[in-house]
């Protein structure tokens, strides 16, 4: 049984006697808008070119339609924090690595949504799936005795549950918002310190390129290509597994830690790439996106990524200005790619990225300014963080409390409500159709 603690009250049915599995794929194409997981939704895909690659591949997606629940049943040992449930609000298409339920019976599909996000909630669907990695089928799921509330009983809830998610949904995208403003202020400053410097009475110069603009005109501008020195070193599979990410630039991962592992980690690591302290590595996929920086770590990273010698002398300096929205542009710049979530860093356009080098005096100067300035925002993104984090546990609760009858909403008085929906955070889709046809999402 998926489900033990609901209301005696109401009476349960087999999966399989109220959804049927959909199967029906995009064969004659006659569907191009695709859809991906984003937080527990399925939101567009990128609009690409549609080559003949592409429409193959779309062919072999999964026809959804409005109503239909889908589950991404994907690697369970290593669970994804965009979760695992979607309601269909529209129809398209969807890869068919995904489960898709259809309603055989007259009743609320979203009620069923509910039900079975709060199955994912409690990680009910964790370690039921078969395989290496773990993935869950429909037949895995076919014989589960699910709860039945009366028809008008399943209206309630859903009516209950919008409303009462909605108050929290907005509640969060207020914070969210101000966790990006604070943010954007966090990363103006840095732009600023690295381009021009701490002193605003300082003589400028072009610095000839568009975005840019002018620059402190004792600074001088080198290629990246006498700086950063290509270097591969493999078999080393002892060594910490690191991660690059956008927000912090390389960290260890913590393989126990299952909710922060997107993606598979593979048995063998001798292909892996050893990454010495003082380091620089790129995630050649995702440079365009800010993800590499300094290593402050030895360890080993994706056989995918590029690791550089730095010849700088100040590699906190390098570490802010590299990673600063002016050369993130650099690097995106330097990327081809048809698809955006597949843009290829290629590493000869790489090298010829200018990089604006202050005098190593105020190189240090700015430096402490930022580890000075930096942490006030930290503080205040922390704290906002967490009390989103706190919204969303309280949110989950609600759900499963009124999905299961733990709590009676059959004659609460719904108040009239505009439906608010959580903001998503779209550099985190899953944008990468190779990687959602095996479970891996970079």
């Amino acid at each position: 049984m998926l489900i033990q603690n609901y209301t005696s009250r109401w009476g349960t049915s087999r999966l399989s006697a109220l959804f049927k599995e959909n199967v029906d794929k995009n064969c004659n194409f006659i569907e191009k808008g695709a859809f991906q997981f984003c937080y527990g939704s399925l939101v567009p895909k990128h609009t690409y070119e549609l080559t003949d690659e592409l429409i193959e591949t779309y062919k072999k997606y999964t026809l959804i339609s409005q109503g239909d629940i889908v589950l991404n049943g994907l690697n369970l040992n290593y669970d994804f924090v965009t979760q695992r449930v979607a309601f269909v609000e529209k129809a398209g298409i969807i890869t068919s690595a995904y489960i898709c339920l259809r309603p055989r019976a007259t009743l609320n599909n979203k009620y069923y949504a509910y039900l079975f996000k709060a199955l994912d909630f409690k990680k009910v669907f964790n370690g039921l799936g078969t395989g290496i990695r773990l993935t869950l089928s429909y037949k895995d799921l076919k014989n589960y005795d699910l709860p039945v509330p009366p028809r008008d009983e399943q209206d309630q809830i859903v009516r209950f549950l919008d409303w009462k998610v909605s108050s929290i949904n907005r509640l969060i995208n207020i914070k969210k918002k101000e966790i990006k403003e604070i943010d954007a202020l966090k990363k103006s400053l840095i732009d600023d310190c690295v381009t021009h410097g701490l002193n605003p009475d300082a003589p400028m110069k072009d610095s000839g390129v568009k975005w840019l603009g002018q620059i402190p005109a004792h600074w001088k501008t080198i290629k990246l290509r006498q700086i950063l020195h290509p270097i591969s070193i493999k078999n080393c599979p002892d060594l910490p597994l690191l991660s690059v990410v956008r927000e912090k630039g390389i960290i260890i991962r913590d393989v126990e830690d299952k909710e922060s592992n997107h993606n598979f980690i593979p048995d063998d690591l001798k292909n892996y790439k050893k990454v010495e302290k003082g380091q620089f590595a790129i995630n050649k996929m995702k440079a365009w996106q800010g993800s590499y920086g300094v290593s402050n770590y030895a360890g080993i990273v994706s056989p995918a990524y590029f690791i550089f010698n730095v010849k700088f002398d100040n590699l906190e300096y390098f570490h802010y200005a590299i990673r600063s929205k002016v050369y993130v542009n650099f690097f995106a710049q330097s990327s081809d790619g048809i698809r955006v979530g597949q843009w290829d860093l290629q590493i000869d356009k790489m090298k010829e990225i200018p990089f604006i080098v202050p005098p190593a005096d105020e190189q240090i100067q700015i430096v402490n300014h930022i580890k000075i300035t930096l942490p006030k925002y930290d503080i205040a993104i922390e704290k906002l963080s967490e009390e989103i984090k706190l919204l969303h546990e309280l949110k989950s609760s609600i759900i499963s409390d009124a999905v299961t009858g733990q709590i009676d909403v059959r004659d609460v008085k719904i108040p009239s409500f505009d439906m608010v929906e959580e903001d998503l955070n779209e550099e985190n889709l899953e944008n990468n159709d190779e990687t959602e046809e095996s479970g891996e999402v970079e």
